[in-house]
């Protein structure tokens, strides 16, 4: 097999603060406690002021993993709760319940509105408790379930969610929720003492600053489900303090990865849909065309691993093998390889610190030999302008990450409805970052985090890109 490496000089340009390829050129003055973002523009220089936050929250993981000793070990399966059970992470997740009910056993699960599949789910795992987020599916709800002996609790609504996630026999709860809607249930189980396994990247994104505090508090441990921030927590374990150097996330590089940056321009919907390696929702499709899920996961790792910004990249590995590394301090790589399958990080944040045996049937192993060899190389920073504004957004820290966020998710729905064009969902995203720098709060309550998420989605909307980006008049 092939490994086509980068020098050790390229691997250390990998910075998106190589202004020679940027069109933005972010510089942090500490002293001062504010970043300019600087973008070039018809040959001028624009600059623009957010403050940085002045206190940044500690981390889930300061750069090391280790189980503590008198750790609860379960004789028989680990019960768990699942948030939002009917979406692709809690079905995954039940997968894995499945296939190792001597491990693992669902004690309460949490749905949006597919009666069919939750009704199917009942049945099959028998929790003590369900929650449906649509109060008017109630009754068919239990007409669905009428013809089986065992019938659970049910509790309608967002009540009924927070006490799925705050289930007293859970040990883990698994936050499969989109959104901010996942916060407060993800706060809920958080404050009752469980374990979180996180797959809902606003708990961070947009809630870092509330939601670690928090867990440190209540002496919880927020282990990350997502296969980037997996593959990094799997690499620090056993780490002594101090050895984390540099993180290093791996990109499949979208859509757009080897279309000409001249010719983004020109692309439309159904091109930015078309990913090189698999089928995936829209937006998530859409973010891997931008890269800005790349920016938004060097927020996460940021939030979940301590590490600086600085010591944060980004490099495009088109074959997905190498799900992401870390460096430590003697220039040592570390990296998790392994088939894209999410049930393996998922697995990982129910079993840990133990490893569970996968039957080759369902789990396929990887054969490097078979696979041939794997490739990187740096992202352009002029194709992919998320990576910059994500990594502004995290120096102002606060409320910016979650503003950043909120104002991409609109931007993308605006323009797979056709309304603007794939460029302008960069620069939507920097108008309302930009704009929201004046009432950048650096440590939020929940209630402040929630309000300007709904904050930016309404300003991203009003947006006008024919009218030169300038907000509507409303």
């Amino acid at each position: 097999m092939a490994l086509n490496l980068l020098s050790p000089t390229e691997m250390k340009s990998l910075s998106f603060l190589d202004s020679s390829k940027s069109n933005y050129n972010v510089n942090l003055f500490k002293p001062q406690g504010v970043f300019a973002l600087k973008r070039k523009e018809n040959g001028f220089t624009l600059s623009k002021r957010v403050h940085c936050s002045a206190q940044q929250p500690p981390p889930a993981w300061p750069g090391r993993a280790v189980s503590e000793p008198g750790r609860k070990i379960w004789d028989g399966p680990k019960p768990i709760s699942i948030v939002g059970s009917t979406g692709s992470i809690g079905t995954q997740t039940l997968d894995i319940v499945a296939e190792n009910p001597d491990k693992f056993k669902v004690v309460a699960l949490a749905a949006g509105s597919n009666v069919t599949l939750l009704a199917d789910q009942i049945r099959s795992f028998k929790p003590q408790l369900v929650s449906i987020r649509d109060e008017s599916l109630i009754d068919e709800l239990k007409e669905a379930i009428a013809d089986i002996d065992y019938k659970p609790e049910i509790i309608p609504g967002e009540q009924g969610i927070i006490e799925v996630a705050r289930h007293p026999d859970a040990a883990t709860v698994v936050t499969g929720i989109v959104g901010c809607a996942g916060l407060k249930p993800t706060v809920a189980a958080i404050e009752a003492g469980k374990d979180i396994a996180l797959a809902n990247k606003e708990t961070l994104i947009a809630g870092g600053p509330f939601v670690l505090p928090l867990a440190h508090k209540h002496k919880v441990k927020i282990l990350p489900a997502d296969s980037e921030h997996s593959a990094i927590f799997q690499c620090i374990q056993g780490l002594p303090e101090g050895a984390l150097r540099r993180v290093i996330l791996t990109a499949s590089g979208g859509a757009f990865r080897d279309l000409p940056v001249e010719k983004l321009k020109e692309v439309k919907v159904a091109d930015a849909l078309k990913h090189p390696n698999w089928n995936m929702g829209k937006k998530i499709t859409v973010d891997s065309a931008t890269l800005f899920n790349k920016g938004l996961e060097v927020i996460e790792a940021h939030y979940l691993f301590g590490a600086e910004y600085d010591d944060i990249d980004i490099v495009i590995h088109p074959q997905s093998i190498i799900h992401s590394m870390i460096e430590t301090q003697d220039s040592s790589i570390l990296a998790q390889l392994g088939w894209p399958d999410m049930r393996l990080p998922i697995l990982y944040t129910l079993s840990w610190p133990d490893r569970v045996y996968c039957s080759e049937i369902t789990w396929p192993r990887l054969d490097l030999c078979k696979l041939g060899s794997l490739s990187f190389k740096i992202p352009d920073n002029v194709k992919y302008p998320s990576m910059d504004l994500a990594y502004a957004a995290g120096r102002a820290g606060g409320t910016m990450t979650g503003v950043l966020s909120a104002a991409n998710e609109k931007a993308v729905e605006l323009f797979i409805d056709e309304k603007i064009s794939y460029l302008d969902i960069f620069k939507v995203v920097e108008l309302t970052c930009d704009k929201h720098g004046a009432e950048l709060v650096t440590l939020p309550s929940l209630e402040e985090i929630v309000h300007y998420d709904l904050w930016a989605r309404d300003y991203a909307s009003s947006v006008q890109p024919s009218a030169g980006l300038s907000p509507a008049l409303v």
